[in-house]
């Protein structure tokens, strides 16, 4: 079955390299020298943040186990990442539009390094300290940095469109080339040069390091609301009050949020998936093929952004139907496949379907993030851009949170199931986004935040 991986990974490989050389003016946005510069010094720092941050993946688990913990006390130690996130991660995150982004940016680099310091330790409590530590850096990760840019874009004068440019542009580097070099990197570092589990996470802290050194001497700072007498009791207020009020950014927190879930516990799904019978499967390839596929997605997305005559909240209708039904080949498997009768040997037939189904979802996720990411530019007000995001992220954490406590209490079939659900009423939700797209943008979210801004001073009396 080796032949079956290479020939997955080479197609789209083939794929992905045609659609990159094969681009025309359509599909290219015609943008300034300028842009060029600011959009190049952005993916360089975001691409050595991911990096720093796709180091670590594959190794946390299996160095936790080589600490000598189970699989419950591993599992606390994600749940405790997650509940970090979604607990210390959305307020510091918030933190950032009354701060500064580039403030957030460094504290992010700052956490996520002090994070891979604490896996020296064999010590359970300072491994809790790492999760904590890193489910801040997360919720930093995906709210700061896009704040960052989308504020510093608007600020400078560039056109609204060039955006996605820089987008799809960020996605096929860092979630696609950066993180299939570096699982290589990391496979360098831990089997060929036998540094240790470990050696990843020193490998991270340095790309976190030299992206820390970039931020401080090239980044200009930015705010959101930066208001003296705005407590952050009042820029949580005021976010709910704009999620309340704009029914448009509460359909795209709600979208958000259910396709991010269902791709997290697809994150935990995948392997046991793959390897019911405890086949015998390469795991660093299949990862690799999955960013590849995430690549190609990012490319498709690339033209489709490029081309005015589509509208994202269009096509991304389909891309929640195509990954809802790429996530039900497990379940459909599982009732049309014989299964296997033997232990070990190499990936089943149904395993090999299953990939091909990964690698389709995979390339929907692709589409997903640069296009989530213009939706979010449009919809969310600057005010509170990132308080806003990391309240996005709140249900997710939660569902993430439940399906990792309940990972073993149910059948894969039925994760798969209702992830496959998730995301079919995410389609059903974007129909209703794309059709109140077209409405102006409702006035209440700053007729209630001035409303609030008054208020203050009679409560304090």
């Amino acid at each position: 079955m080796e032949l079956f991986y290479y020939l997955v990974f080479g197609g789209m490989s083939a794929v992905v390299a045609a659609l990159e050389l094969s681009k025309n003016n359509k599909d290219r946005i015609s943008t300034s020298s300028a842009f060029n510069s600011f959009k190049n010094s952005y993916l360089l720092v975001y691409s050595l943040m991911m990096a720093g941050d796709w180091l670590q993946g594959p190794y946390v688990y299996y160095l936790y186990s080589t600490y000598g913990f189970g699989k419950g006390d591993i599992g606390q130690l994600f749940i405790a990442g997650f509940g970090s996130s979604m607990l210390f991660g959305t307020i510091v995150g918030s933190l950032a539009d009354k701060t500064g982004r580039k403030r957030a940016c460094v504290t992010y680099c700052i956490t996520y390094i002090l994070s891979c310091i604490t896996k020296h330790s064999p010590q359970y409590k300072v491994l809790m300290v790492g999760r904590i530590l890193g489910g801040i850096a997360t919720s930093l990760l995906f709210s700061a940095f896009e704040s960052w840019l989308v504020a510093e874009h608007f600020k400078r004068g560039y056109d609204p469109q060039w955006l996605s440019v820089t987008f799809s542009k960020a996605i096929f580097l860092g979630n696609g080339l950066v993180a299939i070099l570096s699982g290589l990197f990391g496979n360098l570092l831990v089997d060929t040069f036998n540094l240790g589990p470990v050696s990843p996470f020193d490998a991270a802290a340095v790309f976190l390091a030299i992206g820390m050194a970039v931020i401080l001497s090239s980044w200009t700072e930015n705010y959101g609301d930066p208001s003296e007498n705005k407590d952050l009791l009042t820029q949580f207020k005021g976010a709910a009050v704009a999620i309340a009020s704009d029914e448009k950014i509460a359909l795209l927190g709600a979208i958000q949020s259910l396709f991010e879930g269902s791709m997290y516990t697809f994150v935990f799904l995948w392997t046991p998936a793959l390897s019911p019978n405890d086949e015998d499967i390469p795991h660093g390839f299949i990862f690799a093929t999955f960013m590849l596929a995430s690549m190609l997605g990012s490319s498709i997305a690339a033209r489709l952004l490029a081309r005015g005559t589509v509208k994202v909240e269009s096509y991304m209708q389909i891309v929640f139907v195509i990954s809802s039904a790429a996530l039900t080949l497990p379940v459909l498997t599982s009732f049309l496949v014989p299964p296997a009768k033997v232990k070990g040997g190499g990936i089943s037939f149904a395993g090999c379907l299953q990939i091909l189904g990964f690698c389709v979802f995979e390339a929907c996720v692709g589409i997903f993030w640069p296009s989530i990411m213009k939706m979010r530019s449009q919809y969310i007000p600057e005010e509170a851009r990132s308080t806003i995001m990391n309240f996005f992220r709140i249900p997710l954490n939660i569902f993430v949170c439940i399906v990792l406590y309940n990972v073993n209490a149910f059948p894969i079939t039925v994760m798969f199931g209702m992830c496959s659900i998730f995301l079919f009423v995410a389609s059903i939700l974007q129909r209703r986004l794309s059709a109140i797209g077209e409405k102006p943008k409702t006035e209440e979210w700053n007729m209630l935040r001035e409303k609030n801004t008054e208020d203050e001073p009679l409560n304090e009396a």
